[in-house]
């Protein structure tokens, strides 16, 4: 579970972390990544209706909440995360993560 200072709740969080991060995209997901100058880190999720019924929609956010919530504290420094699941037959959420997670932080390490 990710406490409440560790999530992204505005739209204008949301909107600068997708327009001014980088992006990754995955089979099952799609991952923005800004770094941020103050701690601590911070996730926002994005699950549409695309995704199925809302027994479907919440138990991705649940899982992808989790996910988030394990990778955040092995960030080297602060970051902003938005996660937009996309609609997928049997999505494989916790191996997309992770190679967006860390595709996203070589990237945001290069730059």
């Amino acid at each position: 579970m990710l406490p409440a200072s560790a999530r992204l709740r505005t739209a204008e969080d949301f909107r600068q972390t997708v327009r001014l991060g980088v992006r990754v995209g995955r089979p099952s997901m799609v991952l923005h990544l800004r770094r941020t100058d103050t701690p601590p880190s911070r996730a926002g999720f994005v699950v549409s209706k695309a995704v199925g019924n809302a027994v479907t929609r919440n138990r991705t956010k649940r899982v992808l909440r989790h996910l988030a919530a394990a990778r955040l504290g092995e960030a080297p420094f602060a970051v902003d995360m938005v996660v937009r699941a996309l609609p997928r037959e049997r999505p494989d959420l916790a191996g997309d993560f992770a190679s967006a997670w860390e595709a996203s932080l070589q990237r945001l390490s290069a730059a």
